[in-house]
């Protein structure tokens, strides 16, 4: 039979995936075929080239990439019906061959395994790919100090930020006393440029289900919590489907699989709060109170969830673990580096070519995803820097592309590896305005617990404010710089820990441009709409007077056919006749 899958994550649903499926739907009920199946699956990573569709028949596996209505069509009638694949809206064929093969060719998927190949709302599907083997495995052949063992010898390190080798985490839970503990599944993906979480929980939700389970049969808990934002609602719906799929088959609930061991589990929607992303945060939040943050010890393997062991891992960590447990945890410390083992999951974005889900070994560069992988920069510019680990992250420059996605390693620059997000920008980024907007939101997201966070964020984000808009002076820097440690050292928790990265890491690596924003009042990268002028090119105008009739404060004149001019006094610098020029006419000096 003939198969048709389309990509219905979050990401193929907002590029019109819905249309592509009611259009394929009425195509097979048009044409009376029954013999042409048609399904949904999650994200394929290829989040660049949605909506995607995937064709299997006897020919092969095809993918399609940037389908349309009216292309499904055409593929509908010359490739299911005819025999006569599409080459040019190809993307790949037998998941080797195509124009996006660079994209896949040093990725090495074993989080993403089943993401893009299986129906998330199907538990057959997840079963037909070695589903809930590894907990099988577990139950019968492994006891809980050996699954321990196994993971500490995969050397498995948590995805959520701190990298704190999750075996070890798991054994100060087990070793803390009391006959009830809980799991917690942190999906509170809230880092701006991130999702990964998202994507795995909307492609194989089962995974992370069996991920859990394995953690609750290792430290001895019968009850489950996953807490999701509430923004992810297809994520939800997916992870409810699963929930209740595993338990009609006996995986989740009473007696699982007959082993006399109980372990259920619940979803807790979260608010949103970025600070939830926090252990302790969290955990408040799951109990009903507001979410803030605790001082630590106790720490949540000791009193975690209603005064209970707890242990917290994030979606990723969680669903790596099936894997470890069927191939072994050798096959896994074989990947990577010495102290930095498997593989990561990237949420890439930015001025990339290719943007998207990627999965790579430790070990690889930052040069091989942004140019290997990710195609390199868009329309021609100059890599700048990266911007990684979220607004807790911090910027590594081009000049540092050759260091090596690791923990040691990443941590050495300033920056974290964080949960996965990699924004890319380029020389037309000015990075005293990223550093501001990334503190912007992390100021916004304080709890207000503590002063170093709360006043301390405050601060700073006037000074940059003061920076961009040309009204700053040589000592605002020095006293980011000291703003920035004493916050590090004296805040509660990790948001305000981490929240100085992005101006530290800018400041220590792109100093240059915040002088020129402070002494030559100019910015660089021509983005400080304060610090620039828009002008218009003579050689580029043609007169056609849209920008004249678009001004909203009418400084912009000239007669219609003649070279028009900008009043720089009149100017308000809201960039609006950039926009409307069809002749890029209008520049920023």
């Amino acid at each position: 039979m003939d198969t048709i899958t389309i990509g219905t994550g979050t990401c193929g649903v907002s590029a019109g995936a819905e249309a592509v499926l009611e259009a394929f739907q009425r195509l097979i009920s048009d044409n009376q075929n029954n013999t042409i199946l048609l399904a949904e699956t999650g994200c394929m990573g290829m989040c660049y080239k949605e909506v995607l569709v995937e064709v299997k028949n006897s020919q092969g596996e095809f993918l399609y990439g940037d389908v349309t209505p009216d292309k499904a069509a055409q593929i509908f009638q010359e490739h299911l019906l005819e025999g006569h694949p599409l080459d040019e809206w190809l993307v790949l064929q037998n998941h080797q061959e195509g124009n996006e093969r660079d994209f896949i060719l040093k990725q090495h998927r074993i989080v993403l395994r089943n993401c893009g190949l299986i129906d998330p709302m199907s538990i057959d599907d997840y079963l037909s790919k070695d589903g809930y083997k590894a907990i099988t495995k577990a139950l019968m052949e492994i006891s809980p100090e050996e699954l321990i063992q196994s993971v500490i010898d995969s050397g498995l390190r948590g995805r959520g930020g701190a990298g704190f080798l999750t075996g070890i985490k798991w054994r100060f839970a087990r070793q803390s006393p009391g006959k009830i503990k809980y799991v917690i599944c942190n999906a509170d993906e809230g880092d701006p440029g991130a999702f990964m979480d998202r994507s795995v929980l909307e492609g194989d939700p089962h995974s992370v289900l069996e991920g859990m389970l394995l953690c609750g049969y290792a430290i001895g808990a019968s009850t489950g919590y996953i807490y999701c934002r509430a923004e992810y609602p297809r994520a939800i719906i997916r992870l409810e489907n699963a929930i209740k799929q595993a338990e009609e088959r006996r995986l989740i609930g009473e007696n699982v699989l007959g082993s006399g061991w109980d372990f259920k589990i619940k979803i807790k929607e979260g608010a949103g709060a970025f600070v939830c992303g926090e252990e302790t945060a969290l955990i408040a939040s799951i109990e009903g109170h507001r979410g803030t943050p605790r001082i630590r010890p106790p720490y949540p393997a000791a009193a975690g969830l209603w005064g209970k062991p707890t242990n917290i891992n994030n979606v990723e960590t969680l669903a790596n673990l099936p894997w470890i447990v069927q191939e072994g945890p050798q096959k896994y410390a074989e990947l990577g580096t010495e102290h930095s083992k498997g593989t990561k999951v990237f949420a890439m974005a930015g001025k990339i070519k290719r943007s998207g889900l990627v999965e790579v070994p430790m070990g690889i560069s930052i040069n091989e995803i942004v140019f290997d992988i990710c195609g390199g920069i868009k329309d021609g510019k100059k890599f700048k820097a990266v911007q990684m680990g979220g607004p807790s992250g911090g910027c590594i420059p081009a000049s540092l592309g050759e260091t090596l996605i690791d923990y040691q390693q990443i941590n050495k620059t300033g920056a974290i590896m964080g949960s996965g997000g990699m924004i890319v920008v380029d020389d037309s980024t000015c990075m005293v305005e990223l550093a501001r907007f990334f503190l912007e939101f992390t100021q916004n997201e304080s709890c207000g617990k503590c002063t170093s966070c709360r006043i301390g964020t405050l601060r700073m984000l006037e000074i940059l404010d003061r920076i961009i808009e040309g009204k700053g002076e040589q000592c605002d820097l020095d006293q980011l710089e000291e703003l920035g440690h004493q916050i590090k050292n004296t805040s509660q928790c990790g948001l305000g820990q981490t929240a100085p990265n992005p101006v530290l890491t800018t400041l220590n690596y792109f100093r240059e441009e915040y002088e020129a924003h402070v002494q030559d009042k100019c910015c660089p990268a021509h983005s400080c709409s304060a610090l620039v002028n828009f002008m218009i090119n003579s050689e580029n105008c043609t007169g056609c007077m849209i920008c004249t009739k678009d001004c909203p404060v009418g400084a912009i004149s000239g007669e219609k056919k003649q070279v028009h001019f900008i009043d720089q006094e009149k100017c308000i610098k809201c960039g609006k006749c950039i926009t409307t020029c069809n002749f890029n006419a209008v520049y920023k000096d």
